[in-house]
């Protein structure tokens, strides 16, 4: 196919991290099809790269079984209108960044209709609800996965599947100084760092603060010197943090930074964390880690007695490596003698055995993620 020929990329994300996902495509695949027109439902960044939304991405971002259900209705008649829209004005190519529950659901019937479709951001099929993946073979031409152990799933399935890389991997440089990023904080060089970052969530804040809290206390007894930092992405949700340590910990002094994490995590000398993206991003930042989640009672109940789990491990770092790399601990394990135990050799040793494996997995999945994609994309594009 020419490049000079005028191409209508459809593309639809559904929170801030595909926005960023799909700007970065955007400007990839515009170096390819200069003339390429962009349409669909994008936030500010990709919005910024020259995608047209038809709708608010905002009206996608929602979270949780009771926010979702209260806006089902409307969540409905946005995918309607958008999949006519694109049976009416068929695109080249149909990009769902992420957001798998309204993509899929959208590549299904423009698949059906001729139109060529890709999900970028695997669903995590891989873990749990595995037929899931029979779905997405109806749906999609091609997935897009960020992780390689998602390409082995689906090639077991004999679904398509392109590993691009990790974006986070492209934008963290594999060595980085710590000093400046001290400097910026007011932290010395010398100063042993403790980073507690204990969810973005409201729920995940209120489940987790107080254990991580009370080891934080622990660990300060046993190392007097020690720093503690805390990352809170909003204001309330500090204002909720700090509630929780006037009652666990008044007399523990951690340092309250408004965002920031990257920056707290870039200096710290080991990190306490929730599960999810940051335990990627910390790897990408070679700190030792420990990972403690919980679960709401009821919620963690229902997970495990309705839904059968496939993985070993919850962590990014040890689902990459495929093994225990970094201590994880969930629900009744994730209390503060466990986080301590873990934690205290972390802050007193070199770590060298752990950084340099941080380092292989770093290269591996460095591999300019958005133009990966982009080529991807343009191979089923040409493909007959």
């Amino acid at each position: 196919m020419k490049k000079n020929k005028k191409l209508t990329i459809g593309l639809v994300a559904g929170e801030l991290s595909g926005d960023i996902l799909g700007a970065g495509l955007i400007e990839a695949l515009k170096d390819k099809y200069p003339n390429a027109e962009f349409i669909g439902i994008a936030g500010p960044k990709m919005q910024a790269a020259g995608c047209r939304t038809l709708f608010d991405m905002e009206e996608l971002a929602v979270m949780g079984l009771v926010e979702v259900l209260g806006r089902l209705p409307r969540l409905l008649k946005i995918r309607k209108q958008l999949v006519q829209y694109f049976i009416d004005n068929p695109p080249d190519i149909y990009v769902g960044i992420d957001a798998p529950d309204f993509n899929l659901r959208v590549e299904k019937p423009l698949k059906k209709a001729g139109i060529k479709t890709v999900q970028y951001v695997s669903p995590s099929v891989w873990a749990w609800r595995q037929k899931r993946i029979f779905t997405i073979a109806e749906a999609t031409n091609l997935v897009l996965s960020l992780l390689p152990f998602e390409k082995a799933f689906y090639d077991k399935h004999d679904v398509p599947c392109k590993f691009v890389g990790h974006t986070l991997a492209d934008e963290i440089a594999l060595d980085h100084d710590s000093s400046s990023v001290r400097r910026e904080l007011g932290l010395k060089e010398d100063d042993l760092v403790l980073a507690l970052l204990p969810g973005s969530r409201g729920s995940e804040v209120g489940l987790l603060s107080e254990t991580y809290l009370q080891t934080a206390q622990k660990l300060s007894h046993r190392l007097p010197n020690l720093k503690v930092l805390v990352p809170l992405v909003n204001a309330k949700r500090r204002a909720q943090f700090e509630l929780i340590l006037q009652h666990v910990a008044p007399n523990l002094s951690p340092i309250l930074v408004d965002g920031q994490s990257s920056k707290v995590m870039a200096a710290s000398n080991a990190v306490l964390l929730a599960s999810g993206t940051a335990t990627l991003e910390a790897m990408l930042y070679k700190k030792p880690m420990v990972v403690g989640y919980k679960f709401k009672p009821l919620s963690y109940w229902i997970f495990k007695h309705f839904f059968t789990f496939n993985i070993k491990y919850f962590a990014l770092p040890n689902l990459l490596a495929d093994a225990p790399l970094v201590p994880e601990f969930l629900q009744q394990e994730c209390n503060s003698d466990a986080l301590v135990d873990a934690l205290y050799p972390m802050l007193k040793g070199s770590n060298e055995a752990l950084i340099n494996k941080f380092y292989e997995i770093h290269n591996n999945i460095r591999l300019d993620a958005s133009k990966q994609a982009a080529n991807a994309v343009e191979e089923l594009i040409d493909a007959n």
